[in-house]
Parts: structure tokens; C-alpha cells; sequence
């Protein structure tokens, strides 16, 4: 007892879909457009790289480069890139924080060398 499978006509020719596939348009000009895309992405190098350059300050914090330049892109990420606000907002902090640490303790070496001038000579 062997069921044989009855063949399935083709399906008859759509004109629309036959235009479409040979890359022309119903007036007989090639389509060179593409896909459409319906939303446009946006960018997040900015605050990325400002979240990045302030965890990377945290191990490297005895450079003053990377939590400047990630304040900077953090500040630049907040006009620029609206739906990453809040991975701008930490990166932001965090090169912050790390600055302000990096400057004290910079302020805090040049005093402590101040105080100790008078007995470099003895």
C-alpha cells in the first residue's frame, strides 16, 4: 500500500512579483533604491567610548588623557545621542570622579614636595 503525492500545479505568474525580481519598476527604470529601513539607528560611539575611557581610567588612573578626553565625549554624548543618556551619564562620573582623584593626588604629591624642599639640601 503505497500513498502516492499528487504534484502541485505552479502557482500562475504574478506581474508585480515578476517586475520586482528582474529589478524593474512598472514604468521600466531598474530600482536602484533598496530596502527602505523604517527607523533610523542611531550611534552610541560617543557615550560608549565615554563609559570605556572612564573604566579604563579607573586601572589607569595615574593619566590625566583618559578621563578628560571621556568627560569630553560624555558631555558631547548628551546633546548628541538622546537614547544612550544614561551610559553617558556614567561615563560622565566615572571620568569625573577619576579627574578629581587624579588632581588631588597630584596637588597632595606637589605640596608633600613643597614641605619636604627645605631638607633636600641638608
Amino acid at each position: 500500500m503505497s500513498a502516492t503525492i499528487p504534484a502541485i500545479p505552479p502557482a500562475p505568474a504574478d506581474p508585480a512579483f515578476a517586475t520586482a525580481q528582474s529589478g524593474l519598476q512598472t514604468s521600466g527604470q531598474p530600482d536602484f533604491a533598496g530596502p527602505v529601513a523604517s527607523v533610523q539607528e542611531e550611534t552610541k560611539g560617543f557615550s560608549i567610548s565615554s563609559l570605556v575611557l572612564g573604566l579604563v581610567s579607573i586601572v589607569a588612573g595615574w593619566t590625566f588623557l583618559a578621563p578628560i578626553v571621556g568627560l569630553v565625549a560624555g558631555i558631547m554624548a548628551l546633546s548628541r545621542e538622546p537614547s544612550s543618556r544614561t551610559i553617558a551619564i556614567w561615563g560622565i562620573v566615572l571620568n569625573s570622579v577619576m579627574l578629581g582623584g587624579s588632581l588631588l593626588v597630584g596637588i597632595a604629591a606637589f605640596a608633600f614636595g613643597l614641605a619636604l624642599l627645605p631638607f633636600a639640601f641638608l
